[in-house]
């Protein structure tokens, strides 16, 4: 039951890095840059909700909700400001720009909410027969299942199943596929391709926000710096399931975060990360588009 523990706990950790990929891979599909302050709004998320709830004692949706908003609306401002002005310009500046960013977005939580670590509330919590439960136990309590595990794998589900609909059936979605493609040619055919920028960046933000909040409940230590090591580590799931694809990002953040789990299991602690980038390099030798992503050849 041990090995099935650690899986399980892989996968919930693979579903939290996969939602936050999809912000990578939307971006990156879309717009052709990476947004390196993609952790940075994660953390915004946790700390929005985390007041929501002990400050001003709004219930944990609420709370979700309240920090959904505010990524998103951080997301368009951030887009708009930053890498707008930046559409042609050369890909290091943009690049040196989203640090920029992420570095301005840190240090202003730093100035807001202090470098104190602050300890996430844990709401996923039944009451049974007088008793807090956080979880359920099978076969005799060998086995041990978190509730906080159950809502990320479900929540990752489902926002996989709703963006893959999302894409494939609906006006933005198409626009958005159109403008992955060839944005010249979907200007050309009235697509805004500006707007639908905009509106990708606000949707990778928002699910940010829950990734943020479902990663400080499973791991409740909440810092300015919170989303930066998750954060980097998603982006190495986007790459490992091919950057630009949806079920990529799923894939790649599911195999890092079961690679991660074990690796702390029966290698090291300390190893860890070491053994999950040594994987991506290997998958990156064997396929440099990832395991899901298409190359595609240029004419030059």
């Amino acid at each position: 039951m041990t090995f099935l523990n650690f899986l399980i706990n892989g996968i919930s950790l693979g579903s939290i890095y996969a939602i936050i990929a999809l912000g990578y891979t939307m971006v990156y599909g879309i717009a052709k840059m990476l947004n390196f302050a993609h952790g940075d709004v994660i953390m915004v998320g946790a700390y929005i909700c985390f007041y929501a709830i002990t400050r001003f004692s709004l219930p944990p949706l609420v709370g979700v909700v309240l920090a959904m908003i505010v990524c998103t609306m951080l997301g368009i401002v951030v887009e708009r400001l930053a890498y707008k002005p930046l559409r042609s310009a050369p890909s290091l500046a943009v690049l040196i720009t989203a640090i920029g960013v992420s570095y301005f977005l840190q240090n202003a939580a730093l100035l807001l909410w202090s470098s104190n670590p602050k300890v996430f509330p844990s709401f996923f919590v039944l009451e049974s027969g007088g008793a807090a439960k956080t979880g359920v136990e099978l076969f005799g309590g060998q086995l041990k299942i978190s509730y906080v595990t159950i809502v990320t794998i479900a929540a990752c589900v489902v926002i996989m199943l709703a963006l893959t609909w999302f894409t494939g059936r609906t006006r933005l979605g198409k626009a958005m596929r159109a403008c992955s493609e060839d944005k010249g040619a979907a200007q050309l055919m009235g697509i805004n391709v500006n707007g639908t920028i905009s509106m990708t960046f606000a949707i990778g933000s928002g699910l940010a926000a829950i990734a943020g909040v479902l990663l400080c409940s499973a791991y409740p230590t909440l810092v300015p710096t919170t989303g930066s090591m998750p954060g980097i580590k998603a982006f190495t799931a986007a790459v490992f399931g091919g950057i630009g694809s949806i079920p990529g990002a799923l894939l790649g953040g599911l195999l890092l975060g079961v690679i991660e789990i074990f690796a702390k299991a029966y290698i090291s602690t300390q190893l860890s990360d070491a053994v999950v980038f040594a994987v991506l390099i290997v998958v990156l030798l064997v396929k440099p588009a990832g395991l899901l992503g298409k190359q595609i050849r240029e004419k030059v």
